[in-house]
C-alpha cells in the first residue's frame, strides 16, 4: 500500500511545529534561510549558538532515521551541473525573496502574512516553470 501521503503529512507536520516552536522560544521566524545567512554575513553571531544547533538538526536528524528508511527515492538526477545550478539558483531566490520556503511558506502563510503568500505563489510558480522549461522542454532532468 502506498504511504508516500503519510510520510508527506508527517513531514509537514513536524516542519510547522518547528515553525511554532521557533517562534515562541525566540520570537523569530523560522527562516532557514536567513539562519545561514546570519551566519554567513556576520549578522547574526549573538546567536549563533542556536542557528549551528538548528543547522545541526536539519543535518542530524535525517542521519538518525536512515537506519529506519534505507530506501528513499528522491528523484534527484545524477547531472551535478544541474544540481549546482539549482543550488545557485535557490540560494539567488531566496535572497530576491527576503526568505525561503520556511520563512515565507510555513511561518508566513500560518501568520496570514501577505508578503509570505505572494512569495509563496511566486516560487512554487517559478519552480513550475523550471521543472516545464527543464525537464520538458531541453529534456535535462
Amino acid at each position: 500500500m502506498e504511504q508516500d501521503w503519510i510520510m508527506g503529512l508527517i513531514g509537514g507536520l513536524l516542519i510547522g511545529l518547528a515553525g511554532a516552536v521557533y517562534l515562541l522560544a525566540n520570537g523569530r521566524v523560522m527562516g532557514a534561510s536567513g539562519i545561514i545567512g546570519g551566519l554567513v554575513d556576520g549578522s547574526g553571531w549573538s546567536t549563533a549558538k542556536e542557528r549551528i544547533a538548528f543547522l545541526g538538526g536539519l543535518i542530524l536528524f535525517p542521519a538518525v532515521l536512515l537506519p529506519i528508511y534505507t530506501e528513499v527515492d528522491t528523484h534527484l538526477t545524477n547531472n551535478l551541473w544541474v544540481i549546482a545550478a539549482a543550488g545557485i539558483l535557490v540560494g539567488v531566490g531566496t535572497r530576491f525573496a527576503n526568505g525561503c520556503t520556511s520563512g515565507h511558506g510555513v511561518c508566513g502563510i500560518s501568520r496570514l502574512s501577505l508578503r509570505g503568500i505572494v512569495a509563496t505563489v511566486m516560487y512554487i510558480l517559478a519552480g513550475g516553470l523550471t521543472v516545464v522549461f527543464f525537464r520538458h522542454m531541453l529534456g535535462v532532468i
